[in-house]
Parts: C-alpha cells; structure tokens; sequence
C-alpha cells in the first residue's frame, strides 16, 4: 500500500463497540457529490476524545487503527502500569483511571437495562476493588510457534507478546509461568504452530488459591510427556514449593482450547484446595470458578442479602457449576437442587457438599431447559430460585419455564449485561418485577462487569 492510499483523518471518539474500544465515524471524500461513511475502531481510546488517524485503505467501510495522536484527550486518561499494554490484548482499560472504568460500567448496564424497557435508576453504582491489580487466579498462557510463552497481541490472535510480567495476575503465578518458561526455552522446545497444525507446545493454564495458596501448573501439548519433563519436575519443586498439582495434558484438537484427550499427573494432586466464605472447593483444570475470589465473594454476599433465604424454603441453583452459590445458600434453605449440564462439573458439587458437611442438596447433570421439568417433578416448586448463567445467557425456553414455575424471589446473576436485560424481560408477562441491580467489577481494566439482580412476583 503506497502512501498515496493512505487518508488522515481528525475526529472524536463517540462511543465504545463490544470489545471496550473507541468508535468514530468520518467521511471520506470519494470524488463524487456524496462523500461516503467510514466507520472506524480505535482502541485504547476514551470516549470524548479528539484524535488523529491515518487509514491506509479508505475504500473500506470499516476499519480497526491505531491513534497517530491524541489530540484532546479525556480528564480520565492514565499512563498504562503494564510494560505489555500497547501490545497485549488482555487487560485494555488499563489508560482509562479506575474510577472512569467504573462509571463506563454502571452507564453499560443502564443502557442495556434501558433498552429493554426498564427504569436504569434501579442500578446502583459499580462496586470496584480497592486494590484492581493482581486479582486473577486463573490465567491461561500460549505458546507460539518458535516456543515463547505470552498472551496473544490485541487484534492479532496469531501473534503471541512473550511473557515478561503480568499485573492481572497474582505474582506467585507469574513466577511459576516464568519457570515454565524457561524450561521450555532452555530444553528448546517446539511451540505450536496454528496454521501448519505442528508443534508440541500449546497452552499453560495456572491457577491459584488466595486462600490456601495452592497452585496448579498445566501444560497443554500433542504429545505425551518428553524426556525433558523430569527437568521440569526438578524446577518447580526446587523453586515454587506452593505447587501441589503439576499435569501434563495431551491436546491434538485442531481447536485452539485448553481441553485434555489424556492427562498424566506430573506431580501431586489433579486437583487443589480453594475456599470461599468459609466453604471448601476442589478445583480440576476444567472446572469453573470465578477468576476473581476478592469480588466473587461479594458476589455471594450480595445474592444471599437479596434472596433472604429462609430455613424452610425450597431453592433451587440454575447453572449451578460446583457449587459456588450452592453451598452457602444450602446452609440456610431447608432443600436445594442444583442443576448443570456439565456432568464433571456436577460430580465436583456433589463432591465439595459432602467435603463440607452438607447434606439437602440434590444435583442434576442436564441441561437447564429440561433439568427445571424434572428438578419440579421430583423436588416440588421452589419459593426461591438463582441462576447464574454463561455469558450467552438463559435464553427464552428457560427463562419462561422459570416464569411458569413462579419462584416467588429470582436473583438473577450475570456476566453479560445484554442478555441479562433480554432474559429478564421474558419474565415481566408471568407478574416478576425488577427490584435492584448491582454492578460488581470483577474485571478490572477491561469491559466485562458482573451483575446481581432481585426480581419479585407482584402479580398472579
């Protein structure tokens, strides 16, 4: 592309697309009477923000680029803490101040809210972390094709930024990341290549418990463990005594997910020891468990303060995963059933009860739709009901058999603010009310927001 193609272009950022980066639209000027629309996505841009761009292909209707220039910049723009920013596509928040990120979350919800209908002033203000670095127990590192450890480039899921520091993550992962690291650099190993589908490094998954401080290491590659895992060993026990699970996972999937056909246990357990609100879990490779255990926590409080169990009420846990809310809303209802189309997932449940003592629950391995037919058949209908969802949400078929089942308390948490909103709205014909919302960051310096939601029926 020659520089003659290329157009600049003064503007202002307008608003934020689905990533968490700026949007602005300019027009180009095509030599005829109407000039045409370019839309453009300029990250690590703040709403309000005047900039300089240059777009090397104007023929396009859209276009991703980068700011030449910040020509006014906003009162919230902050220099980035992580070496890693401009590149890494991680945590992209991290030029906005905390206190900006925060408020861009509770207008999010307001607007999603909004369009569905309902009043935005039942939102309250995002609830952030005092401290928003370090948070993550869980992350999970790549390897690219010449055997570099890192997080993949913002934009660009084929390039991987190596692994120097990451301040999202607990600095005892990162260190055991950095072993790993060298190891595979020292001993000269392949990563894996994603477009020849050749290589035998994939993935490194590390997660953490802030409460026991257990670790656990997990390598992903296509082949059985080599020669050069016993060197690993060595390393690891020597330098981060605070792993107790070291796995090796055989991976050939052409998907690019941490997923395991066979799993050799290195060293300790498969499993370690995690705790929350006084609850005991133990957490596999593949299990779900919120990322951030400082927020998770509040999470829990905040669902239990709006459900107000009672000890002879019947509940039942949607999405239950392993037991996350389970537990603790167990130890204060008379019976709950918790239902969860991962089977391992409800295996763990099952398992993390009896670990903890607690015996009225029952847990179902089906997916939501038809696990609420059967949990009413055999259970009964319950007077209170959470669900936890993942991000694509509960969908019509679940929320209106939910609604046909009137639960007389729905606490609804989200990690998707727009298809919160969509799913609640099915629940307006059967009587339900919105009574509250609270944003939780459990997220910090990205866009993603978690939300704990009361819905009461008022009607018959």
């Amino acid at each position: 592309m020659t520089e003659m193609n290329q157009q600049s272009y003064l503007t202002k950022i307008d608003s934020l697309d689905r990533k968490g980066s700026g949007r602005a639209v300019v027009w180009r000027d095509t030599g005829q009477v109407n000039p045409k629309k370019l839309k453009l996505t300029i990250p690590q841009t703040i709403p309000g923000e005047q900039v300089q761009v240059t777009v090397d292909d104007p023929e396009k209707r859209w276009v991703r680029v980068l700011a030449d220039e910040i020509v006014e910049s906003s009162e919230e723009r902050v220099d980035p803490d992580c070496p890693h920013f401009n590149l890494c596509g991680g945590c992209i928040w991290q030029h906005w101040s905390y206190k900006g990120q925060l408020q861009e979350k509770t207008r999010h919800v307001k607007q999603f809210l909004a369009n569905q209908g309902f009043d935005s002033s039942l939102v309250h203000d995002t609830m952030g972390m005092e401290d928003p670095w370090r948070y993550r127990n869980k992350m999970e590192f790549t390897f690219s094709a010449d055997g570099e450890l890192g997080l993949h480039e913002q934009g660009n899921f084929r390039k991987i930024i190596p692994l120097h520091t990451c301040l999202i993550a607990g600095k005892q992962m990162v260190d055991a990341a950095l072993i790993v690291a060298n190891w595979a650099k020292d001993h000269q190993l392949s990563g894996y290549n994603k477009d020849k589908h050749e290589g035998l490094l994939r993935h490194l998954m590390v997660r953490q418990s802030f409460v026991t401080g257990e670790l656990m290491l997990g390598l992903f590659a296509t082949e059985p463990p080599v020669a050069a895992v016993n060197d690993l060993i060595a390393r690891v026990q020597t330098n981060c005594p605070e792993v107790k699970s070291l796995m090796w996972f055989e991976n050939r999937d052409w998907a690019d997910r941490t997923q395991s056909e066979q799993a050799h246990q290195l060293a300790g357990r498969d499993f370690i020891y995690d705790d929350m609100l006084g609850y005991r879990y133990r957490l596999w490779f593949d299990t779900f468990f919120q990322t951030n255990p400082t927020q998770a926590t509040k999470l829990v409080e905040l669902a239990l303060e709006m459900a107000q169990p009672k000890p002879n009420e019947k509940m039942i846990d949607l999405f239950c995963g392993v037991g996350t809310f389970s537990l603790p809303f167990a130890s204060k209802v008379g019976a709950l059933a918790g239902i969860e189309i991962v089977e391992t997932s409800i295996e763990s449940a099952k398992r993390n009860a009896a670990d903890n003592g607690i015996s009225n629950t029952t847990f179902l391995a089906k997916d939501a739709r038809h696990g609420i037919d059967q949990i009413l058949e055999e259970f009964g209908a319950p007077e209170l009901l959470l669900l936890d969802p993942p991000r694509s949400g509960a969908g019509g078929k679940v929320m209106r058999r939910i609604g046909r089942a009137q639960p007389e308390r729905i606490v609804y948490v989200s990690c998707n603010p727009e298809t919160f909103a969509a799913d609640i709205k099915e629940l307006e014909p059967f009587g339900y009310q919105l009574i509250e919302v609270q944003p939780v960051d459990l997220f910090p310096h990205t866009m993603h927001v978690e939300c704990v939601a009361l819905l009461l029926r008022v009607a018959e």
